[in-house]
């Protein structure tokens, strides 16, 4: 989100970040390509369509481009912070799961963060058209929540679903971002585009997908959820640290809303208190 944010607002435009990216991570990641393969087997056109381009390309693109209009502390609130609200809207659509009562408390607390954020937003002025940034966050966060339900029930491995989508996500979006005559790195020096290049195609494109990936493999869903707690709190300060993002009471209120929402509505209360206690 922050350094994302501060690209869009310096040197690179979305597009360009984007192709920054795919392009360097799907070369590093070409023999795994050969080794797993590329295609998603056994689902419907939707679902893979989902998986190929979906949080490779289609969803980093309209979080980022929500970044161009929005402060980066807004968007951790209402990207990754509505993640789980929108999951378990997912969840429930897509595969009939009903969310317990203190996770029904935390999805509550999520919505209503979220709507204060906004809120602040619309009633300071601080940022035009900030309700646009906004719009792009809860549809992007929304669309990577489908994704989430679809990945989980496709039994791909996390290095197979992340080489499916940057190959397809490369093939297919780059040349409409070309298109688009907004990539001509013209306001961008080598030295930038080389730190973009390490932090967007290897740091963001790879391993901080696998790591999530593996650390819900490792550790649990619920474990690995509640550390998403903390990404709309660290935005807000490093938004505020780094990039000089103007925050009130009301803000603050919002996403602390949102951070412990999510903390709730990861579950991890509900798995520790049903735990048996020594001696049992």
């Amino acid at each position: 989100m922050l350094v994302t944010r501060f690209a869009v607002q310096g040197s690179f435009t979305v597009e360009e970040i984007l192709v920054l990216r795919l392009i360097p991570s799907t070369i590093v990641m070409i023999p795994w390509m050969w080794r797993l393969g590329v295609l998603p087997y056994g689902l419907s056109w939707p679902r893979a369509a989902m998986l190929m381009v979906g949080a490779s390309a289609v969803f980093p693109y309209i979080i980022s481009k929500g970044l161009a209009y929005a402060p980066a502390s807004d968007g951790g609130a209402l990207a990754p912070g509505m993640l789980p609200f929108w999951a378990a809207l997912a969840a429930y659509a897509l595969a009939g799961e009903i969310p317990g009562p203190r996770r029904r408390i935390g999805l509550a607390m999520i919505l209503a963060g979220a709507m204060v954020v906004s809120l602040w937003s619309i009633l300071s002025g601080v940022t035009d058209g900030a309700w646009r940034g906004h719009l792009m966050f809860l549809t992007g966060s929304g669309l990577w929540a489908i994704y989430s339900v679809i990945f989980r029930q496709s039994g791909l491995t996390p290095m197979h679903g992340l080489v499916i989508g940057l190959f397809w996500g490369t093939l297919t979006i780059i040349p409409l971002l070309l298109l688009t005559g907004n990539v001509s790195f013209a306001t961008a020096n080598w030295g930038d585009i080389g730190i973009m290049v390490v932090i967007q195609g290897f740091i963001i494109g790879i391993l901080a997908t696998l790591s999530f990936s593996y650390a819900v493999k490792l550790l649990g869903a619920a474990e690995s959820a509640a550390f998403g707690a903390l990404t709309p709190v660290l935005t807000l300060l490093g938004g505020v640290i780094f990039l000089g993002e103007s925050v009130g009471l009301l803000k603050v209120f919002g996403v602390i809303l949102v951070a412990v929402g999510v903390f709730l509505a990861s579950g991890i209360l509900r798995k520790y208190s049903a735990a048996p206690k020594s001696g049992d």
